[in-house]
């Protein structure tokens, strides 16, 4: 017999206090190095390797894979393969490969059966929700035209010229007031150029992704806490998105939340306009502090941020440290835009599945877990500029990452034809909406149940 939802809850709240296990997974073991050192993407791959037993290989599914010889010819690029190596990487195959096809070439490169079970929850029937939608959105990409995808490249052009101009217009001008007019244009370009990178760096390699490191992060780490853990766990303690801001914002409920979580809707504007920087010097010490750090992670575009005040050096003709001064203050400002941007977004929501709340089931389907960890804007998915820049048609995106913004308006009808068929719990909101719930997220507390759910035992 089940348990009473309020034993649940205190048995939830052990097991979290504890750390034996995830929360909402009682079967799963608690990450490995989560709430340890730098809590960055190369400690999360770490912690990962040790508790996927993929034994140095590539874990899909109950099978373990050697791609060593493969890296090179990889469509998506070696990058992927180098970053993942002693994982498992069952997630990120299904929702990077639509084409049937790739799970055919998996045979060339089998070693062994793994020898332990998937420290994941997440399934992937034939007949479930994802995989059925991934067939159908597979054939549908067939008909949509192949310069459909030149609107976002325009948009991210346009974004990158823009920045360039208005950060070196900020520095010429001597009029205080067009000054910051100039300075304002670029922060916000700077903020909007770095979302919509985001689109290309889910992608094969190219050269559109290397401006996302104008902000001075890199799109290497951002493929790791974005790409292979948020997108892949959204909302789980497997959320690095998550763990990294701790401990000044927890979005897991827990009963021992500081004040200052509690209230990160105020405390996120002192911390979020230095996360830019951040981010670049905890990369650039971990040269110092990690041995062999920079020979395997440390890549020339990690320098690409320092083009931005160079080029407003040498167009502006002002002084250096006028050009420095004016820089940081874009780079700041575009910072805090920017994660405003992204915490708002879609999954800090009470209404967003989260760690702690109790699933359908100890093995859902991924595709469905993707929709429960989101909330779409029904007042962001009817413009393409707005889906770039403001991280619109969330749901598609989740699950289809690969494919490009400015095509997911073509397979909504389809997506709600699936959802409705396998009543998945799909929800529109407006950005008023998620800017309410994110601050209600940050001060709860307590783990949600939802009726008519199973209770799983202590």
């Amino acid at each position: 017999m089940a348990p009473k939802e309020t034993d649940w809850v205190e048995g939830a709240h052990e097991r979290a206090s504890q750390k034996k296990t995830h929360v909402s997974f009682p079967q799963l073991k608690y990450p490995s190095l989560r709430d340890e050192g730098l809590r960055d993407p190369l400690q999360w791959l770490t912690g990962k390797a040790l508790d996927d037993g993929a034994e140095d290989l590539w874990r899909i599914h109950d099978k373990l894979y050697d791609f060593t010889s493969f890296m090179k010819k990889h469509p998506g690029g070696a990058e992927w393969l180098e970053l993942t190596k002693g994982t498992d990487i069952t997630e990120a195959f299904e929702s990077h490969h639509i084409n049937p096809t790739t799970e055919k070439m998996l045979n060339k490169f089998y070693i062994r059966d793994a020898k332990t079970p998937r420290n994941s929850p997440f399934t992937f029937h034939e007949d479930g929700f994802y995989k059925s939608l991934k067939r159908a959105v597979h054939e549908e990409l067939k008909k949509i035209p192949k310069e459909a995808s030149a609107t976002a490249d325009r948009i991210t052009d346009g974004l990158f010229a823009t920045l360039l101009c208005s950060s070196s217009l900020a520095c010429w001008c001597e009029n205080y007031f067009i000054a910051t007019f100039w300075y304002i244009i670029a922060s916000v370009s700077l903020a909007m150029l770095t979302v919509t990178c985001h689109n290309f760096i889910h992608r094969r390699t190219n050269w559109r992704m290397y401006l996302f490191n104008m902000s001075m992060w890199s799109y290497r780490d951002f493929r790791v806490s974005h790409v292979i853990s948020h997108h892949l766990y959204t909302n789980t303690l497997m959320d690095l998105e998550i763990s990294s801001l701790e401990p000044f914002l927890f979005y897991n409920p827990r009963e021992d939340k500081p004040l200052h979580a509690r209230f990160g809707f105020i405390t996120e504007y002192f911390f979020f306009p230095f996360l830019f920087l951040l981010t670049f010097t905890k990369r650039f010490l971990s040269i110092f502090l990690r041995k062999g750090f920079f020979k395997a992670h440390y890549r020339w575009h990690d320098a690409i941020g320092f083009l931005l005040p160079l080029c407003m050096w040498f167009t502006s003709g002002s002084a250096f440290l006028h050009v420095l001064y004016t820089w940081l203050w874009i780079n700041c400002t575009g910072s805090l835009i920017f994660f405003l941007i992204a915490v708002n977004a879609a999954h800090h929501h009470p209404d967003a599945l989260k760690d702690g709340d109790q699933p359908k089931s100890e093995t859902p389907d991924w595709g469905e877990h993707q929709v429960e960890a989101l909330l779409d804007r029904k007042d962001i998915n009817g413009n393409t500029f707005a889906v770039m820049t403001l991280f619109g048609d969330h749901a598609l995106h989740h699950m289809f990452p690969t494919i490009d913004h400015s095509i997911l308006k073509y397979l909504h009808p389809i997506f709600i034809e699936f959802s409705e068929k396998y009543q998945t719990n799909y929800r529109a909101s407006t950005q008023f909406q998620l800017v309410i719930g994110q601050i209600k997220e940050t001060m709860r507390t307590e783990f949600k149940t939802v009726d008519k759910r199973p209770l799983y035992p202590k």
